[in-house]
């Protein structure tokens, strides 16, 4: 262990495929008399997020008056589809870096229903409102309703997506989190690859950790393999990150009956998960003919909810509580963060930390932490990013149907030049304008609220155009992000990293 750079906070001085996944889940669906105007029970359902809010201590926060207001949250996933409860205002588009960005149509949007889902978890909400107004069980909002969502899409409509992608997703977080309005200090990335690759140089563990160290704190899912693997996803496995697995919380406030799920990824004494969440038959918006919808109508609640289960919903319930936090003391560095997040959570008596790290989030306890100034935390050593991208992919591959992308180049087909990466993200350079590593991949600044997409023009890999049906994902951890497996009672998604969606 080596002493860490404290990091800046972003007030003080101003994302594989894989691992999360959608999984549906199979439950009784409640009473008409119970149901509401939602659909469905908002007090009385385990998977209701006004109960999630209530079991993580968020609706103590509401009551304080913190709502996660002026704290920007970058989603990187398969876009975001402006659904109802995804409306309000407070959803910005960033770039699209996916193979869908090349149609109009489908560009920014979510084809797959995966970040709909994570999206209206951390910060949806039907109407912005008055703090206290989200105490409301009759209307819809995330864990962190006022906080700002911003769209950073690398996934197609059928779960493609390389991890240069992701890797360029993350850096133009770094070099755009203080673009006027954004004030982004919160990525999070539900998914993540099975690569085996030490933290110490893996591409995409050194984008994280250079993002951590810009002030951002990085939120990932650990993995939802359960005994199939000990290994968390990469880069959950990186021990400068927040890594969260998924617990299940029986639908009441009280500890004593809490568990964590079977498929949760356990981890190793030396590298596990954080802390737990949320994370079973979560209700989240459903995205209405998406890829997972279509595949799940077992899922679907009312008009428009889906049920899921998976550490991808827990890492967006940390996201969200993250959110909160970060109003509350915005001069706290991501080590910092990380501290009072992991001290103030709740062990959960059933399991063993390896399972469950230092236990379930308690939004309450944490904001009653910070005292002053919070003492850093130890941590690993950092990495160096000199690694290798296709170790970094691990089994994740996207193809053409006919041919898969491998070896040491991006989804471009260009050669890929670790140091120099390195030395241009360390400085908040690997961007410039619209260009990453010097190839035009969106428009160089804002166009209403919207970033605006750019042809990829002279840059097709063995000759293939990038349209996203002639693209498909080889996995994030394997078949890309769905769950098909039936565990404890829930569509469990086995993940980028497992079976995924498919």
């Amino acid at each position: 262990m080596t002493p860490r750079s404290p990091g800046r906070s972003r007030r003080a001085g101003a994302a594989v495929v894989a691992s999360s996944a959608l999984a549906a889940v199979v439950l009784t669906a409640a009473p008409a008399s119970a149901a509401g105007s939602l659909g469905y029970d908002a007090a009385g359902d385990k998977g209701s997020l006004n109960n999630i809010a209530r079991v993580v201590g968020a609706q103590d926060a509401y009551a304080a008056g913190v709502t996660g207001k002026g704290v920007g949250v970058a989603l990187i996933d398969t876009g975001v589809t402006p659904v109802a409860g995804l409306t309000s205002g407070n959803l910005v588009n960033g770039p699209d870096l996916s193979f869908d960005s090349q149609n109009p149509d489908t560009a920014h949007v979510d084809g797959f229903g995966h970040g709909t889902h994570l999206a209206s978890i951390i910060a949806g909400r039907d109407v912005a409102g008055s703090p206290t107004s989200y105490l409301d069980p009759t209307r819809f909002n995330g864990v962190a309703p006022d906080a700002t969502l911003v769209n950073v899409k690398v996934g197609a409509g059928n779960g493609a997506v390389d991890v240069s992608q992701v890797i360029a997703g993350i850096d133009w977080v770094v070099e755009h989190a203080d673009d006027k309005g954004l004030n982004i200090r919160v990525i999070n990335l539900s998914y993540g690859t099975d690569s085996t690759q030490s933290s110490a140089v893996d591409p995409l563990a050194y984008a994280v950790e250079n993002a951590w160290k810009h002030g951002i704190v990085v939120v990932v899912s650990g993995g939802n393999e359960g005994d199939s693997t000990k290994n968390l996803a990469n880069p959950a496995s990186d021990p400068n990150v927040l890594a969260v697995g998924a617990m299940d919380d029986a639908g009441t406030v009280g500890r004593d009956d809490d568990t964590v799920p079977s498929w949760s990824t356990k981890g190793t004494d030396a590298r596990h998960v954080d802390v737990v969440a949320p994370g079973v038959s979560v209700l989240g918006l459903r995205n209405p003919g998406g890829y997972a919808d279509v595949r799940n109508p077992q899922a679907v609640v009312g008009d428009r909810f889906a049920r899921a289960s998976g550490t991808s919903q827990a890492a967006a319930v940390v996201s969200g509580e993250v959110a909160l936090l970060l109003q509350a003391f915005p001069k706290l560095t991501p080590d910092q963060v990380k501290l009072v997040i992991t001290q103030s959570a709740s062990g959960v008596t059933t399991s063993s930390a390896v399972m469950s790290g230092s236990g379930l989030i308690d939004v309450k306890k944490a904001q009653k932490l910070p005292k002053g100034t919070v003492p850093l935390a130890g941590a690993a050593a950092w990495g160096n990013g000199s690694g290798s991208l296709e170790a970094s992919r691990g089994s994740s591959h996207v193809s053409t149907g006919t041919t898969e992308l491998t070896g040491e180049v991006d989804v471009f087909g260009r050669a890929w030049d670790g140091a120099a990466w390195a030395r241009a993200t360390k400085d908040a350079k690997a961007w410039v304008d619209g260009n990453w590593r010097g190839l035009t991949l969106t428009g160089a600044g804002w166009s209403g609220s919207t970033w605006p997409t750019a042809p990829w023009t002279g840059s097709d890999w063995t000759g293939v155009s990038y349209a996203s049906e002639q693209w498909s994902a080889r996995t994030w951890r394997d078949e890309s992000w769905a769950a098909r497996t039936w565990r404890d009672d829930s569509w469990s998604a086995r993940t980028w990293r497992s079976e995924g969606w498919a």
